[in-house]
């Protein structure tokens, strides 16, 4: 599963068959979330609400670079990086 990005301990990831809708994964230590990307929304898990805000405010600022890497995966490309939170 390609790691898109990391920032406070919180790792980001997608898996290359994934089921739609375009999703990407959150995990923080032993918790995990499945969080949608069009629209920004959780689909599962469960976090602290401190990373929650976190994920959701990187998501709002990544979105694009979200969907185009859903897409790079979908067409067996490798993810692009996306900047961390700071």
């Amino acid at each position: 599963m390609p790691e898109l990005s990391r920032f406070f301990g919180i790792v980001i990831r997608m898996y290359y068959d994934d089921h739609p809708p375009p999703h990407f994964h959150a995990i923080y230590g032993k918790l995990e979330m499945q969080v949608s990307i069009d629209p920004i929304a959780i689909m599962n898990g469960t976090m602290s609400r401190r990373a929650i805000s976190m994920i959701i405010e990187w998501a709002a600022l990544h979105q694009h670079e979200l969907l185009e890497n859903w897409q790079r995966l979908r067409e067996e490309q490798p993810v692009v990086k996306i900047e961390p939170l700071e």
